[in-house]
């Protein structure tokens, strides 16, 4: 099941990175113990198989996307040399490869000016735009929606920032009626608006944003960790398109490539529009920056050793997978789209479950119906059991009442949270495989229902 024909594709490319170093004196890398590597790496091979089937499009849970192979294979091919983006004598052709694909990540956002650079992963990327926004409105307060991802709140921390949440409205985005009460208060520096909610993929609307920042003169960070890349998608609501369209106007943005991007962890970047910001970053290193007159990517980020394989990994797939609308890789983001509203439109007419608001993205989310909100959460956990049974993977989230209709005003109102289901369907695969999940899902129904009537 597993993809082992790339394999040969690798080796081909290994022979050709070797013939670059043939001018050096003979030297031959060997593998000391191979019997015993062999078994490691069997026993490796066992213990992993103790995770999801992430690869499957049968996992539908958390948002886990298996790297494009160009990008395996090309991770792995850097993985001979080992390169640093920090300095470039630790990564030449590493950080060259780098500068291109944040350019073009940067122009994708309608930027032709900019910095910015790959890092670790969403966290570090948010954890430097606000560093910035710190330093640019030091002791102001940090705002965010409640459904933002929680590293903004304990990144905030971290930096020593005030940060509080605004509440969100019943589809999950930032409530701007009680944003524009906050800023009327005074003393916030920067507003987080979040491209994509882990959780429920809704949108903050960016124009209103926008137009609060005319207004109020605070710094918009853009967190499209998980949604920047939708900018490239047709089949957007036209009002999640305008949003993305004016991503342009924010003064940082942050990207995985980790997550719709297809590589492998670690890879985030951060975009600043103003590349003055790398003022900054300046620091000196007695040993580091002597190489090359040229700009080094330490001179421009937190991090200090980097892992120039991301740098590769992301270059090789942009060449096979240019960000273009209407290309390829715009392509496979729009079936994930077309995954969920197909989910969502069964769901819908299924009187068993109820849902909340249309995905905006590819994440949808549903709670069994029960009369009241705690059995709701009771039965969604049983659901997603009887699910991973038949080898459908969900996932669980907790959420409030008030997403959904049914627990809002008709059911029990026993708590304020609903414990409800949630599918990530990121894989362009999952279009063509919404028939057998929900085949799946309905079985996994039935089951639970029996269980209960039995009991009953």
């Amino acid at each position: 099941m597993l993809d082992k024909a790339s394999l040969d594709i690798l080796r081909k490319a290994l022979e050709r990175l070797d013939e670059g170093f043939v001018a050096l004196p003979a030297y031959e890398e060997k593998l000391q113990h191979p019997e015993l590597a062999e078994q490691v790496l069997l026993n490796v091979a066992g213990r992993l198989q103790d995770n999801f089937p992430y690869f499957h499009p049968l996992y539908a849970g958390q948002m886990l996307k298996p790297p494009h192979p160009v990008a395996r294979m090309a991770y792995a091919l850097a993985m001979w040399i080992n390169p640093n983006n920090h300095a470039l004598d630790g990564g030449r052709a590493s950080s060259a490869m780098e500068k291109e694909v944040v350019a073009a990540i940067a122009a994708m956002f309608g930027w032709d000016e900019h910095l910015g650079h790959l890092c670790g992963g969403g966290t570090m990327a948010n954890m430097e735009a606000l560093w910035v926004a710190g330093q640019l409105r030091p002791g102001l307060t940090v705002v965010a929606s409640e459904q933002a991802h929680y590293t903004h709140k304990r990144i905030s921390a971290v930096l020593g920032l005030r940060f509080e949440a605004i509440p969100c409205d019943r589809t999950g985005r930032m409530d701007m009626d009680a944003l524009r009460r906050r800023l009327s208060q005074g003393g916030v520096g920067t507003v987080v608006a979040t491209m994509g909610t882990t959780a429920i993929g809704s949108v903050d609307p960016l124009p209103d944003l926008l137009a609060l920042r005319d207004e109020f003169g605070f710094r918009l960070h853009a967190d499209a960790a998980y949604g920047g890349y939708f900018r490239l998608a047709g089949n957007l609501r036209p009002e999640t398109s305008v949003a993305f369209a004016r991503l342009t106007e924010a003064d940082s943005i942050v990207v995985d490539p980790h997550k719709h991007g297809l590589q492998p962890y670690g890879c985030g970047c951060v975009l600043f529009r103003d590349p003055t910001v790398g003022r900054f970053y300046k620091h000196d290193s007695p040993y580091t920056y002597f190489s090359s007159a040229e700009l080094h990517l330490g001179e421009i980020s937190l991090e200090c050793s980097r892992p120039g394989a991301a740098a590769v990994g992301l270059w090789a797939t942009m060449q096979m997978l240019p960000l273009e609308p209407g290309g390829e890789f715009a392509r496979m983001l729009e079936q994930g789209r077309v995954a969920a509203l197909s989910l969502y439109s069964r769901l819908c007419e299924e009187p068993r479950f109820v849902t909340a608001f249309a995905p905006e993205l590819d994440i949808v989310i549903w709670a069994p119906r029960a009369e009241r909100a705690s059995q709701a959460s009771q039965l969604a956990r049983q659901l997603f059991d009887a699910a991973a049974q038949r080898h459908l993977h969900l996932a669980l989230a907790t959420l409030p009442v008030d997403f959904f209709d049914h627990y809002r005003t008709g059911a029990a109102r026993d708590q304020d949270t609903v414990t409800c289901l949630r599918s990530v369907l990121m894989k362009p695969e999952h279009a063509a495989w919404v028939e057998q999940i929900w085949a799946i899902l309905e079985q996994a129904t039935d089951t639970i229902a029996a269980q209960s009537f039995a009991r009953s």
